[in-house]
């Protein structure tokens, strides 16, 4: 014989409303938690591709630029810049670029879309310090045989102006090529490949 349980109407109203605010709350606290996991508007920005205007340029010059924090390098190298790089494949660990520190549009004697122009990632590749460029006018610091490149002040690493390291430096490879690729003939992406490198 069954037994009839009598259920009071109040009490089942009052589990009810708690179980929708807790749920509401738990609903309450999700939300900021999983919006803390998307990319920031800022974050978005600090990784976002940098468009550079090269035009302004001099030939031998220096241009740095921000991109996902990082300082990247471009220049305008002149010819005799890119003849003292082929006269640096004897004295530099990986002259064919082995290492893959470049896009493969770059897997070349200058590691570059076009020879003139150089794009580096300005971070030495031992313990991320930031060389300094260095012409052929510092031959009485770094060396008779110097042709202009970079080097690094914290351990003495240098590169040349294709950014491969010289042998005996303390950077185990060559420094960064960012991923880029030309706009336009005075216009220049970094950060982002398309499907015309070097166009």
């Amino acid at each position: 014989m069954s037994e009839q349980v009598k259920v009071d109407p109040q009490r089942r109203t009052l589990v009810i409303a708690a179980s929708a605010v807790g749920g509401a709350a738990a609903v309450g606290a999700a939300v900021p938690f999983v919006m803390s996991l998307w990319p920031s508007e800022r974050a978005k920005a600090a990784g976002a591709p940098v468009e550079v205007d090269i035009s302004k340029l001099a030939p031998g010059e220096l241009g740095v630029y921000e991109w996902r924090g990082k300082p990247v390098w471009v220049m305008r190298r002149t010819q005799a810049m890119l003849n003292d790089i082929k006269q640096d494949d004897a004295k530099v660990s990986d002259p064919q670029s082995s290492v893959d520190q470049q896009p493969a549009y770059a897997k070349n004697e200058y590691r570059s879309a076009k020879p003139e122009l150089m794009v580096l990632v300005g971070v030495c590749t031992h313990l991320g310090c930031s060389p300094k460029l260095k012409g052929p006018a510092d031959k009485a610091e770094m060396g008779a045989d110097w042709n202009g490149g970079f080097y690094c002040p914290c351990h003495g690493s240098k590169f040349d102006l294709a950014g491969r390291v010289f042998k005996g430096s303390p950077a185990p490879k060559n420094l960064e090529v960012p991923p880029y690729t030309y706009l336009s003939e005075t216009t220049v992406l970094i950060g982002e490949d398309k499907e015309k490198k070097g166009a």
